[in-house]
């Protein structure tokens, strides 16, 4: 158990991804778009980001790459990918629990495994709301991109980490 502000919280765990998985975790992307990223996307680049949730490549992607789920007492409550050996390609915690360690978890996990896999560096294509959660974890900054969703310009930056280097 976790102790967060006089709460005792379950300890999280990790799991593979599995096919039921899909509906709980296009539930957590979505939440996390609307309510984490309101102070840098606005609402019309929210409802695009969200919608692509609804696609079928949405399932597609997160069974084509190496994707892990974090758990508390069973319940998915957050997950991350892996595509290939060296880039992340999703991290979403849901809001109720978020910045209680969840997203650290399933980084970590995911730059062990990339480590494993012979990465030497792992990039990521940080939202402007995650950017300084990658940041503070030795990622740093190299190229500003746009991106069309469904019709709404985002932007987002590739980050970059060696592997094994310090935190």
């Amino acid at each position: 158990m976790v102790k967060t502000m006089g709460q005792t919280l379950p300890k999280a765990a990790l799991r593979p991804f599995l096919p039921d998985d899909v509906p709980v975790l296009a539930a957590i992307f979505a939440a996390s778009i609307e309510e984490l990223t309101g102070d840098d996307y606005s609402e019309a680049q929210q409802e695009a980001w969200m919608a692509t949730a609804q696609d079928e490549e949405f399932g597609a992607r997160l069974a084509s790459d190496l994707t892990l789920i974090a758990t508390l007492e069973g319940s998915p409550v957050g997950f991350a990918s892996l595509r290939g050996t060296d880039h992340i390609r999703m991290l979403y915690v849901h809001p109720a629990v978020s910045r209680q360690g969840i997203a650290t978890m399933l980084v970590d996990a995911l730059e062990k495994l990339a480590g494993g896999r012979g990465a030497k560096d792992l990039t990521v294509d940080a939202s402007d709301t995650a950017q300084g959660f990658f940041a503070k974890r030795g990622y740093t900054a190299k190229q500003r991109n746009t991106v069309t969703v469904n019709g709404e310009w985002l932007a987002n930056t590739t980050m970059q980490k060696a592997l094994g280097a310090p935190q």
